[in-house]
């Protein structure tokens, strides 16, 4: 790890594959350069996958001024930001992913474009290994009004919907810019009040998606009255390359807090069968867990929020999160190489709480982080 003086913008070099998303990010927003060696150095196919190559591109394409150098094996990546641009862009995502793994990143740099983002991404709206674009819709957007980003411009609409393994979904997302993030104090989690769903089907009968909702309410019912999944069938065009059908149900609190669930079937010609009876079942036994793992944050957007409360004003900012996930774990130590930050991380036990797993208050004073690239009107 390189340590020194944050004022010198010394290059941070790490080995491996892992995490190769947080360390592009955090080194676009703290503007140190970065070099990643031995990148599947040992694998029969060595080198960056064709996801991260586009996701390479993608941050290309919002910045100005990046230097990204690969070596010919695709084993050793350099990569120096530019600034952060923003504008009217597109991009074709990698059918490996879904468009939540370019969405994600997406949604940590669009606030401190020059520009207002409006881009579109096309591929995979949900798959099994990302967070689908619907929970994004409905976590991730409340999640950055609560630190001042908001305004008619922030959303993220579904045009197409995608299924793997050929994809052929479309999204549009759009964000307003921010000098400057608010700090937040968010350790009530609240009561859940309602829980809202979406079941998609497409290129299958629309009766997958009433089948899933039936045994999704089943579970649901037992504990509150006040749910509503709405069903989405998508046809001709729209409805992307591939068969599939899903569910993604959000619940949430008196206190805007929003924890969500689901799960996707598997790709035609991938995997077992899932009976969509089963699915639903599944996926609402996934949104109890998420409830009982409890915190202001879902798990999926944990490092989101921790990045926007390392990136507020200089004052005390406290996020009350459930159990830390790895993925997290891992955020933290890149936050403290990135912007020199550490947290105050306190446990909370059941008993203090009176509900769900152990929880973890998260406490930190932002770096002040300014926008000097956004244009003054």
């Amino acid at each position: 790890m390189a340590g020194g003086a944050a004022g010198e913008a010394q290059c941070l070099s790490y080995t491996g594959c892992n995490f190769l998303r947080q360390r592009l990010v955090l080194a676009t927003l703290s503007g140190r350069p970065l070099k990643i060696r031995k990148i599947r150095a040992k694998e029969e196919d060595p080198g960056l996958r064709d996801f991260e190559a586009s996701f390479i591109r993608l941050i290309d394409k919002v910045t100005n001024g990046s230097r990204i150098e690969i070596n010919q094996t695709g084993t050793t990546l350099y990569y120096q930001p530019g600034l952060l641009y923003g504008g009217l862009l597109e991009h074709d995502c990698s059918p490996s992913r879904g468009i939540g793994y370019y969405l994600e990143s997406l949604l940590c740099l669009a606030p401190f474009m020059k520009h207002p983002l409006k881009i579109v991404l096309r591929g995979v709206t949900n798959d099994q290994v990302d967070p689908s674009v619907d929970v994004l819709k409905a976590t991730a957007l409340p999640l950055l009004k609560k630190f001042g980003i908001d305004g008619e411009s922030l959303e993220i609409k579904i045009n197409r919907r995608g299924m793997p393994p050929k994809g052929g979904g479309e999204i549009l997302f759009s964000c307003p810019v921010r000098k400057v993030l608010q700090p937040v104090q968010f350790t009530d989690p609240g009561k859940i009040k309602r829980i809202r769903g979406t079941a998609y089907s497409v290129r299958v009968s629309p009766q997958m998606a009433n089948r899933m909702v039936e045994s999704a309410r089943g579970i649901l019912n037992k504990f509150l009255p006040d749910i509503y999944i709405y069903t989405d069938h998508m046809k001709g065009v729209n409805s992307g390359k591939s068969p599939g059908f899903g569910l993604c149900l959000t619940a949430e609190t008196i206190n805007g807090t929003v924890l969500s669930a689901e799960l996707a079937s598997s790709p035609q010609g991938q995997g077992a069968a899932v009976l969509p009876e089963e699915l639903g079942q599944n996926c609402a036994k996934l949104l109890l867990e998420e409830v009982y793992r409890g915190g202001c944050v879902d798990s999926t957007n944990q490092s989101l929020a921790l990045l926007l409360m390392t990136l507020g004003q200089r004052d005390v900012s406290k996020v009350l999160l459930g159990p830390l996930s790895p993925y997290t774990v891992e955020f933290l130590r890149h936050l403290r190489s990135f912007f020199q930050i550490m947290f105050k991380i306190e446990t909370k036990t059941t008993e203090e709480e009176h509900m769900g797993g152990e929880k973890v208050l998260m406490t930190c004073v932002g770096i002040g982080f300014c926008n000097l690239s956004k244009t003054i009107r």
